[in-house]
């Protein structure tokens, strides 16, 4: 009996491991010690080093404006006691970073910080063969470039694969220069989906430990099926085994367009969204902080000729559900101009559904984000501020609509270390009463590096003073 069910066991012990060994199916060559090995020599032909040379002009004597703006009061002290003629000297940078071929005829992927100053871009491949690249177009909103170079003979492109379909925990490969070494191969897992660094409106990163270092900008992010499912774009600064890639599903997008045009197309709603804070949760008597709140509309935007209003919250585009104010743009901006799109909406707690025609993303966007704050206030101070409006006065049972609140706040800037958050709201600066926008971009801009601003805040109806120094 004991035999029997022995025989029983190690039977069904068989059975369940070749259920598992089939449940793995193309992914079982990976337990192959050598399989990693051929993986990466079957990818590295399509892995490009890129190479880079800006000129730019310096005094011989190691002295120049950092802008090499003649109008510089540097400029013009050199000029007076150097000589107009005598003082400028050409230098040549050099930069290094990554890309992959996309196709048989020469056109590769690569990050658009990689290229941007370029006068000069020298691709080599894996056999060394090196050729002149020229940018076929840029989009500087998802940091994407694509290059074209003209090869002697046909060239090995890589296989796209489906960046949607990854898990956290998938295996990943990336292949890159470096500092220069030329190429390398790293391995790791999916950390993470969805990332946001702060660097704009269509921030999607994969995060992944496989080591990403300076020089791998613009090189391929592969699955262990050899697909590419990412651009390696971002690190953080003193970050060990966190590095960042854009989705292939968005770049791809990105760079048929580019391919197709030299420029990137975007839909356009014309509105400026902010969190939905626990305040305004409770106060706009929502039923919980999904969607993205509408802080102000664009004349003569799709928005405005729709019929959206300040105030209400966006929960849907189409079946696309918002679930925060990130959701928005970067799925409106993957909609064609011209688009019928059906915002779903909450307004005076009812649900309610307008029809908006999208139009093309401005050049020059005018809309509140641009309109509302100052290159200082967004960058060095890391503010993001909006006007008090009557939902929010109510929301937070202000006294008058005097001050701004804080919509957002961008990593690691002075604001985020001084701790101010979103929905805090700004009363006072070096103890002049902030009434509106326009007054706080006055007191940012009396402030020069290294000096501070004493802010005044209201946070919870509770008053609090916060000293953030300009950088």
């Amino acid at each position: 009996m004991q035999s029997l069910i022995l025989r029983s066991f190690i039977l069904f012990f068989a059975v369940s491991s070749v259920l598992a060994i089939g449940s793995v199916d193309s992914h079982s060559q990976v337990n192959d010690p050598k399989y990693l090995s051929r993986l990466v020599k079957s990818l590295s032909p399509s892995v490009v080093n890129i190479s880079t040379t800006s000129v730019t002009k310096s005094r011989g004597f190691g002295f120049n404006s950092p802008n090499n703006d003649p109008n510089d009061p540097f400029e013009q002290f050199f000029d007076r006691f150097f000589g107009e003629n005598s003082q400028q000297r050409e230098f040549r940078r050099r930069g290094l970073g990554s890309g992959f071929i996309i196709s048989k005829d020469g056109y590769i992927i690569t990050n658009n910080h990689v290229v941007r100053k370029a006068d000069e871009i020298k691709v080599i491949l894996e056999n060394e063969d090196e050729y002149s690249a020229v940018i076929i177009g840029t989009d500087p909103k998802t940091d994407l470039a694509l290059l074209k170079i003209k090869p002697k003979t046909s060239l090995v492109p890589v296989k796209i694969g489906n960046s949607s379909a990854l898990d956290i925990g998938d295996w990943v490969v990336a292949i890159g220069n470096p500092f220069g070494l030329g190429n390398t191969v790293t391995a790791g897992i999916v950390s993470a989906k969805g990332r946001s660094l702060g660097l704009g409106a269509y921030d999607d990163f994969i995060q992944t430990d496989a080591a990403i270092n300076p020089g791998n900008s613009g090189g391929p992010l592969f699955n262990f099926k050899g697909e590419v499912i990412g651009v390696n774009t971002a690190i953080i600064a003193g970050g060990q085994g966190i590095g960042f890639a854009i989705p292939m599903n968005m770049a791809n997008r990105i760079v048929n367009q580019l391919q197709a045009s030299g420029k990137v197309v975007r839909g356009w709603l014309g509105v400026h969204v902010q969190q939905i804070t626990p305040e305004i949760e409770q106060g706009l008597n929502l039923p919980n902080d999904n969607g993205a709140l509408i802080s102000d509309i664009a004349p003569d935007s799709p928005a405005e000729k729709g019929g959206l209003k300040r105030g209400d919250v966006i929960v849907a585009v189409n079946s696309m559900q918002i679930m925060d104010e990130d959701d928005l743009p970067k799925y409106v901006a993957n909609l064609a101009p011209g688009t019928k799109a059906d915002i779903k909406i909450i307004r005076d707690n009812k649900y309610k559904t307008l029809g908006v025609k999208l139009s093309e993303f401005p050049e020059q966007q005018s809309v509140s984000a641009a309109k509302k704050s100052t290159n200082k206030t967004d960058t060095a101070i890391g503010l993001i501020v909006d006007e008090i409006t009557p939902q929010i006065q109510r929301s937070y049972k202000l006294k008058d609509n005097n001050g701004v609140i804080v919509v957002k706040v961008l990593q690691g800037s002075a604001a985020q270390q001084a701790g101010i958050k979103a929905g805090d709201i700004i009363l006072e600066a070096n103890r002049k009463k902030i009434r509106n926008v326009q007054d706080i971009e006055n007191e940012f801009s009396k402030l020069t590096k290294g000096t501070s601003v004493l802010l005044l805040i209201n946070r919870a109806n509770q008053t609090i003073y916060v000293g953030l120094k300009y950088s």
